[in-house]
Parts: C-alpha cells; structure tokens; sequence
C-alpha cells in the first residue's frame, strides 16, 4: 500500500487523483470515477468532490492502494 501524505486536513478525492498522477487535470475526474471503479474504505466512490482525511484508503485497482497520512 503506497502512502499520500497531505499538509492540509484533507484534500479532494479529484485532487488526489491528480496528485497521484492517475489524471493529467482536474477537468478528467469525472470522467475517470464514471469509467473506472475507485473504493474510498472500501466502499464504490464517484463523487471527485470526496473529502479524503488521513486514514482514508482508496483504492484504484489491485495494484494501486493508497492510504492517506498528514504530515507531521
């Protein structure tokens, strides 16, 4: 599982999706949550508005988990 870690105290999940480098720009999150499966603790998300807090894990396929951490 790869780690995010956020200086604020939560960020968006289309705001991840960019920081992850899963998506060139804020305008293709809806795009990717409409055509591929994304669980934020386990559960279907497609709301890129999605509010992640550390401790949050989303997961995009297999291979890609993340947890979210703050930075100390």
């Amino acid at each position: 599982m790869k780690k995010v870690t956020i200086e604020t105290p939560y960020i968006t999940l289309g705001q991840f999706l960019q920081f992850t480098d899963v998506i060139q720009s804020g305008g293709m999150a809806k795009w990717f949550l409409a055509e591929y499966l994304v669980l934020v603790n386990g559960e279907e998300e497609d709301r890129r508005g999605r509010k992640l807090y550390p401790g949050d894990q989303v997961t995009l396929s297999e291979e890609d988990q993340y947890i979210v951490q703050a930075k100390n």
